[in-house]
């Protein structure tokens, strides 16, 4: 894979994409490479243990859409929302699997506007989908991801709410 080539790609999606409302929301993004991906994160703060380095936080929930030498084999661009050791989330009480199952049942009535998208994974992946790779619409692809993961993030924030102590 050429790290440069995709890193640069999502950079430039990245730089598309109006900050403004992501910041009302209290959301931030980065190009990350990790797990030998290229890879744009969108997470909060509040949703990690670390307020100075949520995006590297053990317990923490993110969003990302990610580019790997297997996703182009295949001939796709992944998507996801993580929720990693959330028992361990300061200010919470939180079962894994009960955070997963609300949420899920929050986001169903999203389900329909993401393409290729599944709950059918373990508390860990709330969601999880792709798209078809197309390297001359990826920066497009991205920012739509990136807009339709805005639109559902105060699920997060709601069922987080019903674990807080």
């Amino acid at each position: 894979m050429d790290y440069h080539f995709y890193q640069k790609k999502f950079q430039e999606a990245l730089d598309q994409i109006s900050q403004k409302e992501f910041n009302d929301l209290g959301l931030k993004l980065s190009v990350e490479t990790i797990l030998e991906s290229v890879a744009l994160k969108i997470y909060k703060s509040e949703w990690s243990n670390d307020p100075y380095s949520p995006i590297d936080s053990s317990s923490r929930i993110f969003f990302s859409i990610w580019i790997s030498d297997k996703t182009i084999e295949e001939g796709r661009l992944y998507y996801n929302i993580h929720a990693l050791k959330l028992r361990e989330l300061k200010g919470y009480k939180i079962q894994s699997r009960n955070f997963a199952e609300d949420f899920r049942n929050r986001f169903t009535k999203y389900q329909k506007d993401w393409d290729n998208v599944s709950v059918k994974y373990g508390p860990l992946t709330l969601m999880q989908g792709w798209l078809e790779l197309k390297t001359e619409n990826l920066q497009q692809d991205i920012i739509k991801l990136s807009q339709s993961f805005l639109e559902i993030s105060p699920i997060i924030d709601e069922t987080l709410s019903h674990f807080k102590i």
